[in-house]
């Protein structure tokens, strides 16, 4: 009798989670789905999507569930921030989940739960006919996590959007993404092609103001409101997940974050910050480095110099052109915009990005790149092979002058 009532108890709670499950994907649309989607291999039994809040990691695993599992009881989506993992081990509820029939888990936010690596592997070596696809946050570095999860997880960083992505999102125009040296190579055929279809100069400058996060959709004018909201929740809450993160430095780190975008790009003196923000000059690296892990800023470094975490870089971007116009509205500069639109559109394209001794950028040790506006000059790219300028305010370029929007569709 007991243990009818304990198995009553579980299989209530059970019903409960599957619930919300469909609640969530009942009206989930499924007009846009980004390209990620497809590049994703989905046979893999386990899978990870890490990224930075925002840019959509939740909706692209929940448009994945319905559309191929719809309502059916082999799948089904939980959190870990639901409180029912406050007081019961996801390791106990997959293995009730596959009991039940159970064949694929969508698990959102697993850095929220502690010890989630661990009880994730036991989960895969323990139940070989049971999938699992989770979301984290790009903070998450699985290797020091869990050295057998991360050989075993096959993980993928979702982005924010590329213009190109904007322009579909907003029905503008449904482009194919170009790859870097197609566009070096043929950048005024493609350009031309593309131009045919639409003014990319009107949407640009939306694009650079509101078109990053796939939240513009629903409201424009609560867009920027909404960024500063999702930069709180990453050092209020997804910092504190990191080893060794002291939670009484979350206003310091508010702090240091305004600093560098009232002064982007900027070159860091660490002593200075130090003393601004009253942190450790060690610790002052070291939370640059978790900034860039939560994709808030883009650091640069010299060409040809080894990167580690206790190492200053050399240049500093925030990660996207909305974090200007959401944290320091009055101090955007149309220089530091372009920079950071092309540093966003090639890091974020898989492409590596230095600073090299003449030029602004040094991609993949090969291309130098000198930023601007159409009347950019080219004497500071004199005797340097391989070489172009990326010129804002012009449809279609010539030569060795490419129209920066261009870059927007490498992504």
């Amino acid at each position: 009798m007991q243990f009818l009532v304990i198995f009553a108890y579980i299989f209530c709670k059970m019903e409960n989670l599957r619930l919300k499950s469909n609640i969530v994907i009942q009206d989930l649309s499924m007009a846009i789905i980004r390209n990620r989607a497809r590049e994703i291999d989905w046979n893999d039994r386990l899978i990870g999507i890490l990224g930075a809040r925002g840019t959509g990691k939740t909706t692209l695993m929940l448009q994945r569930l319905k559309a191929e599992y719809g309502f059916s009881r082999e799948a089904m989506y939980i959190t870990m921030d639901d409180i029912y993992f406050t007081s019961n081990l996801l390791s106990d509820f997959a293995l009730q989940f596959r009991q039940q029939g159970g064949k694929i888990l969508f698990i959102d936010e697993v850095h929220k739960y502690p010890d989630w690596a661990r009880e994730i592997k036991n989960i895969y070596d323990f139940y070989r006919d049971l999938k699992i696809v989770f979301t984290g946050s790009s903070i998450i570095d699985i290797s020091r996590q869990n050295a057998d999860l991360s050989r075993r997880a096959v993980q993928y960083e979702l982005t924010g959007l590329s213009f190109r992505e904007f322009l579909h999102f907003s029905n503008i125009a449904n482009l194919q993404a170009v790859s870097l040296k197609d566009l070096l190579k043929s950048h005024v055929e493609i350009a031309h092609d593309m131009i045919t279809g639409f003014k990319p100069l009107q949407h640009f400058a939306d694009y650079l103001k509101f078109g990053y996060y796939p939240f513009f959709i629903e409201n424009i004018n609560t867009y920027h409101m909404r960024i500063e909201k999702v930069v709180r929740l990453i050092i209020e809450e997804d910092l504190q997940f990191i080893d060794g993160f002291n939670p009484h430095h979350s206003r310091k780190v508010y702090q240091l974050l305004y600093i560098l975008a009232t002064n982007v790009p900027f070159k860091p003196n660490i002593s200075k910050l130090a003393e601004k923000t009253e942190i450790n000059r060690n610790i002052i690296v070291e939370y640059l480095h978790y900034l860039e892990g939560a994709r808030l800023v883009n650091s640069l470094s010299a060409a040809g110099r080894s990167t580690s975490i206790l190492q200053k870089p050399d240049k500093i971007f925030l990660e996207n052109t909305n974090l200007l116009y959401a944290l320091t509205p009055e101090n955007v500069d149309k220089g530091t915009l372009r920079e950071t639109f092309f540093m966003s559109q090639l890091k974020n394209g898989g492409y590596d990005v230095k600073l090299p001794l003449k030029g602004d950028f040094f991609v993949n040790d090969q291309h130098t790149f000198e930023i601007g506006g159409k009347a950019k000059p080219a004497r500071q790219l004199e005797g340097i092979q391989d070489s172009f300028i990326a010129a804002d305010d012009m449809e279609a370029g010539t030569g060795n002058k490419i129209p920066l929007w261009l870059f927007g569709m490498l992504g």
